[in-house]
C-alpha cells in the first residue's frame, strides 16, 4: 500500500488545486480552491475556454458577478469528479467587511443551487479575520457551511470554534516558512522536522484542543512544503494537499502510522478559552507570526484577485 492510500484510511484527503484534470488522477474526497489556484488554472490552455465562455455568456454583468460565476463553473466541474465537497472562496478584498462577505457567500450558494448542486457539497471559504469569522457564524446559522482559511494563530482557531464553523484550514507550510526565515542561519532543518515542525505543532495543538472539548469544527491541515509535514499529521480530520505532494505520497511505499488520535486528546490537561473582539485582536497582535502571515496572505490573494479581474476584462 502506498502512503496516499494508507493516509486515506484515517484522514480525508483533499486536493488543493483548481486543475480538475489533476484531481481525477488522485481520487480525493474533497477539493479546495482559492484565488491563486483559479488564476493559475485559467491561464492554462485547456481551461482558457471556461473563462471565455463565462465572460461571453454573462457580458454586461458586473465584474464581481462574472468572477463568482467563473468560480462556480470550476466548482461544478470539480464536483462532477469528487464524491465530497468543494471549497469556493469569497473575494479576499472583502475580508474586513462582514455584511459584504455574507452577501457574496449567499450569491455563490445561489449560483451553485442554480446548477443543481446541494448546499452541503459546498464550503464557502472566508479569511479568518475577526470580521470573516463573524460572517461565517452568520452563514452557519443560515445553513451555509464555511471553511475558514488563512489560519495561523491559535486564537483564530478558538474564535472559529466559538462561531461553530464547519471547517478550518491552518496553514502548516506558511507557519514553517515564517519560523525558518526568522531563525535565519541558526535554523537546523533536522531539528524542526516531523512533530518538531512549528506548522505541524500548530495543527496538533488545535486538533487536540478541539477533540478535548468536543468541538465539532473539522481541522484541515493545509499549505504543505513536504510530505514529512503530511505524514506527521496523519489522523487529522482532513489534509488538503497539492497534486505534486499527492504524487510523492502515491509513489512512496514506506509505512504510514496514525499520529493524531481523538481519544488520546481526551486525556490531555488543557484549558478552555474564549474570546470577545477585543481579546481576539489583542491575542492575534501578540502573535507576530500569525499577524504577519495573515496580512501577507490577504495581500497575496488580493493581488491574484486583481489579476483575475484583468483577465476577465480582457476576455
Amino acid at each position: 500500500m502506498n502512503q496516499l492510500d494508507a493516509l486515506k484510511q484515517f484522514t480525508t484527503v483533499v486536493a488543493d488545486t483548481g486543475d480538475f484534470k489533476q484531481i481525477e488522477v488522485f481520487q480525493p474526497t474533497d477539493a479546495t480552491t482559492n484565488p491563486s489556484l483559479i488564476l493559475k488554472a485559467v491561464q492554462k490552455p485547456e481551461y482558457r475556454s471556461l473563462l471565455q465562455e463565462t465572460v461571453k455568456e454573462f457580458r454586461g454583468r458586473t465584474l464581481d458577478e462574472i468572477t463568482d460565476r467563473l468560480l462556480v463553473r470550476f466548482g461544478c466541474e470539480i464536483l462532477s469528479i469528487i464524491p465530497g465537497r468543494v471549497s469556493t472562496e469569497v473575494d479576499a478584498r472583502l475580508s474586513f467587511n462582514t455584511s459584504a462577505s455574507v452577501a457574496r457567500a449567499e450569491r455563490l450558494i445561489e449560483l451553485y443551487q442554480g446548477q443543481g448542486i446541494h448546499i452541503d457539497r459546498v464550503l464557502i471559504k472566508v479569511a479568518a479575520t475577526w470580521e470573516g469569522i463573524q460572517a461565517a457564524a452568520e452563514l452557519e446559522q443560515r445553513g451555509i457551511h464555511t471553511n475558514l482559511t488563512l489560519l495561523f494563530s491559535f486564537c483564530q482557531a478558538v474564535a472559529c470554534a466559538q462561531a461553530k464553523v464547519q471547517l478550518i484550514s491552518p496553514f502548516v507550510g506558511r507557519i514553517y516558512d515564517w519560523y525558518k526565515k526568522s531563525a535565519g542561519a541558526t535554523w537546523v532543518e533536522a531539528d524542526h522536522a516531523g512533530a518538531n515542525d512549528p506548522g505541524v505543532r500548530s495543527v496538533m495543538q488545535i486538533f487536540n484542543y478541539y477533540k478535548k472539548f468536543g468541538i465539532k469544527t473539522e481541522v484541515m491541515g493545509a499549505s504543505f512544503r513536504n510530505i514529512g509535514q503530511i505524514t506527521a499529521l496523519a489522523g487529522c480530520d482532513l489534509l488538503t494537499i497539492s497534486p505534486e505532494l499527492l504524487a510523492q505520497l502515491a509513489a512512496t511505499d514506506a509505512p504510514l502510522p496514525r499520529v493524531l488520535d481523538p481519544q488520546a486528546a481526551l486525556a490531555l490537561n488543557l484549558s478552555h478559552l474564549s474570546y470577545d473582539e477585543a481579546g481576539f485582536r489583542f491575542a492575534l497582535n501578540q502573535d507576530a507570526m500569525g499577524t504577519e502571515k495573515l496580512s501577507e496572505g490577504l495581500r497575496a490573494f488580493c493581488v491574484d484577485a486583481g489579476k483575475l479581474d484583468q483577465l476577465l476584462r480582457a476576455a
